[in-house]
């Protein structure tokens, strides 16, 4: 039998940002606790909050209040080079810079597992190119990253995560530029990193339909709660319905 490790655990914690010097709450006195093996789909209308709170388990921004533990340890104790082997995160927002090639994106996911001066090993060379061919981004590795089309582009974010070799996946709007066969063989990749894997996925999607067919479970946020749910209860549950305006 598999051990359900836990990788994330959110304890009564405010999920918001401060602005004029005042914070703003958006998801309050949240407890939750994501584990391996976890492909968590998570869903809800614009502006609820889906992007603060995975920004906010990365580190890139601050709990109001509350605690989130990585693997056990409180994420204002890791310093950054501990927690970017822990946790991955893919953002829908471009980055570029002079000459950067896709293969240098990609390679940036070894960063933290290199000497002080990031020299790139044949180990870390072999990592980043299983991570370019899983993604598929091959063809296109030596090409400026801002000459990519939208999809590659986040094909390339996503082989960047992969690189990073973190227990934990986040994922921000992954699927939103990608056509429809792009979608599903990035949803049945994450899948294979969850159950062979046993990495966490914790995935935010307006795709729905494919939401339900991929993932096992879902995070379902409304009004300033969050709301874990089995896949198979979602079409029974009121603020699902209510996210997909009744169109499912």
């Amino acid at each position: 039998m598999v051990e359900n490790k836990t990788e994330i655990k959110i304890s009564s914690a405010g999920f918001g940002y401060v602005k004029r010097g005042d914070p703003l709450m958006i998801l309050n006195n949240i407890s939750l606790e994501f584990c391996a093996g976890d492909f968590i789909g998570i869903v809800g209308l614009n502006g609820v909050g889906k992007s603060t709170f995975l920004r906010s388990l990365c580190g890139l921004q601050p709990l109001l209040n509350g605690s989130v533990f990585i693997e056990g340890e409180n994420i204002e104790d890791l310093e950054p080079e501990e927690l970017a082997r822990k946790v991955s995160i893919v953002l829908t927002e471009r980055i570029g810079g002079f000459n950067l090639t896709a293969y240098d994106v990609v390679a940036a996911g070894q960063l933290p597992y290199t000497d002080s001066f990031h020299r790139i090993s044949d180990v870390h060379k072999k990592i980043i190119s299983a991570s370019i061919e899983r993604c598929g981004v091959g063809p296109h590795v030596h090409k400026p990253v801002n000459e990519l089309s939208d999809g590659l582009f986040q094909k390339t974010i996503i082989a960047k995560s992969l690189a990073q070799q973190t227990p934990i996946m986040l994922l921000d709007e992954p699927s939103a530029f990608l056509d429809y066969a792009s979608k599903h063989e990035l949803f049945t990749l994450l899948r294979q990193l969850a159950g062979n894997d046993r990495k966490c996925v914790l995935v935010s999607s307006h795709d729905l339909n494919i939401i339900l067919r991929y993932c096992n479970r879902l995070l379902v946020i409304t009004d300033g709660r969050a709301e874990m749910i089995p896949v198979e209860k979602a079409m029974e549950h009121e603020g699902f319905r209510a996210i997909g305006g009744n169109y499912l």
